[in-house]
């Protein structure tokens, strides 16, 4: 009899993939898509030229996404992985774009160097890997979810920037779609239960269209195919500073990267080892060194993906490879691109609420999985590092005799989490890497997938 296949390589028929795979994108699609956006307005560039961005950083994202779910050699984690543009490279890119003669392309010198050091330092992350068990991989992704629901309050109130946020109407449609997911979880089975998010995010695009909220003024002007080519922007140029830089906010993608795919091991079932980090870390040091070449930026795997997944609970790699096709798609035809960006973000807004709090309940099941009572200190750990993640969501400005360049850590609350959960349980625990696989499989079986 031939061997069962793992839920993690089932291959679904191809209309499956293609709708849960259009699912994955539209829910990191207004994330990748923003970045082009910040940074093409902080530089002032051309309308043409911001629509070439966008174009290249999904089709970038595309090549990130299936070298990670498919796995190329060593390059990799072959698991349901979605890439995108890492939030934390937004604030540093900014500063670059303010330094006098840096530019795009000095921006771009430092994603490749980026990229570059990540390929570097990948090998290594093995003999760092025991300290991060439960306790702190547990606290990282309950904190993930935690921040990540910041973004989808923003989203449900029509976009921090909107002029009108939180007014009654983007709070009725993020409603709406909120509470059509809701009822198709609850009431639907097999595949239309599966696709609950695509379902009400659906619903929502078809209320504001009828309401006249979605602007398709332009789509007129975009042409059905655009090639993407590397260096559309020329040649990069490399400074100290930015170099610098980026090496920082790539030591930062690598600690959120490293308990995303540890939450991706416990919720799917597969166990996740040093190895299987190691080849996915190298993955998003090839896909940053990707995004310098076409002109992009820095990608990471998303974790708002993670939560779909845990939403879904469609563990399938290949799902989100036809997803990174789908990416590849959108960065050659913009039209279609065009209309995905035209969603607006109230309705984004409905699913972020379900998906953002699955990985915080994900971190949450994991920590149920330590045990207290054999190493009491724990609570510190867990106690501690939340405080200190919270303390840029509450007090945003508490860190602000800080250097600028010091913004990438003390702005963020994950990154805080992780540096506080990885000292104190450093300082009051002596974990062995056997028992770090120890607490891989409990914290498995405490998500309830073995």
């Amino acid at each position: 009899m031939a061997e069962p296949v793992h839920p993690v390589d089932e291959v679904l028929p191809a209309p499956r993939l293609f709708a849960l795979g259009l699912q994955h994108v539209l829910v990191m699609y207004a994330n990748a898509v923003a970045v082009p956006l910040i940074l093409g307005a902080a530089l002032k560039l051309p309308k043409d030229q911001i629509a070439m961005l966008i174009n290249a950083d999904l089709f970038a994202c595309g090549i990130a996404t299936l070298v990670q779910t498919i796995g190329f050699g060593p390059f990799g984690i072959r698991l349901p992985v979605i890439m995108g543009v890492t939030a934390v490279s937004i604030s540093p890119m900014l500063a670059m774009a303010a330094m006098p003669g840096v530019g795009l392309n000095g921006i771009y010198g430092a994603v490749i160097v980026g990229g570059l050091f990540g390929l570097c330092v990948a090998p290594f992350v093995k003999y760092v890997l025991r300290f991060f068990p439960a306790v702190v991989t547990g606290t990282i992704i309950t904190m993930i979810g935690v921040v990540l629901m910041r973004v989808g309050v923003n989203w449900a109130g029509g976009g921090a920037a909107a002029a009108d946020f939180g007014a009654g109407g983007y709070l009725a449609v993020a409603g709406l779609v909120l509470a059509v997911i809701l009822l198709i979880i609850r009431f639907g089975t097999g595949f239309l239960a599966n696709m609950a998010v695509l379902l009400g995010v659906t619903a929502g695009y078809l209320v504001t269209i009828a309401l006249g909220w979605t602007d398709f003024s332009g789509i007129q002007d975009e042409p059905w195919l655009r090639i993407v080519l590397p260096l559309q922007f020329g040649f990069p140029t490399f400074y100290l500073i930015p170099c610098l830089t980026m090496c920082l906010v790539m030591t930062i993608v690598f600690i959120e990267a490293t308990g995303m795919f540890l939450a991706l091991g416990a919720m799917t079932g597969r166990t996740v080892g040093p190895e299987d980090i190691k080849r996915g870390l190298r993955a998003d040091a090839l896909g940053t060194l990707i995004g310098g070449l076409f002109n992009t930026f820095p990608y990471v795997s998303y974790s708002q993906n993670i939560g779909l997944v845990g939403v879904t609970n469609v563990y399938s790699r290949w799902v989100c490879a036809a997803g990174g096709v789908i990416m590849l798609a959108l960065g050659l035809v913009p039209k279609l691109a065009f209309i995905v960006a035209s969603v607006p973000q109230c309705v984004l807004g409905g699913a972020g609420f379900i998906m953002f709090g699955m990985v915080a309940a994900t971190g949450i099941k994991i920590l149920k999985s330590v045990d207290y009572a054999k190493a009491p200190h724990n609570t510190i750990v867990v106690a501690i590092a939340i405080g200190f993640g919270l303390i840029p969501i509450v007090s945003p400005n508490f860190f602000r005799i800080f250097p600028a360049e010091l913004k990438p850590i003390f702005g963020d609350g994950i990154i805080l989490t992780s540096i506080a959960a990885v000292l104190l349980n450093a300082y009051f625990n002596r974990t062995t890497e056997d028992e770090v696989n120890e607490d891989a499989v409990l914290a498995a079986q405490g998500a309830g997938h073995i």
